[in-house]
């Protein structure tokens, strides 16, 4: 089994998709999750707010040898949740088995766009 049960993106930040009606680029975030075994990874989400409850243990699944990738504003994914742009939160990730969890975030909210792609704090 390679990878971790349990993942934390700490720094989550959903920024503005396209302040610059001259932008080349869509702002996002996007969330990856590996997972390189045998059976299908069962996986729980739970997101953390500086402001409200947290909403926890949200269901997604990501097949066996296969990599799922999702951004933030993906309420389907999230169970209904919307992450607003411009809000602070976190993310736990927990996993039956053993993945993988990268985190990316492209900001075009300045001429000058940054990228960021991280690993997960994993345990």
């Amino acid at each position: 089994m390679s990878g971790k049960k349990q993942w934390y993106i700490v720094d989550g930040y959903r920024p503005s998709p396209k302040p610059d009606p001259n932008a080349d680029y869509t702002g996002h975030e996007s969330i990856m999750i590996l997972n390189t075994n045998d059976k299908d990874a069962h996986i729980l989400i739970s997101v953390y707010f500086e402001d409200r409850e947290p909403v926890e243990n949200i269901p997604y699944t990501v097949p066996a040898k296969r990599i799922r990738c999702f951004k933030s504003d993906d309420s389907e994914v999230l169970g209904g949740l919307e992450i607003g742009v411009g809000v602070q939160y976190s993310m736990e990730i927990k996993s039956d088995i053993g993945v993988v969890v990268q985190y990316g975030r492209l900001d075009v909210q300045q001429p000058n766009m940054a990228y960021m792609a991280l690993m997960a704090q994993s345990e």
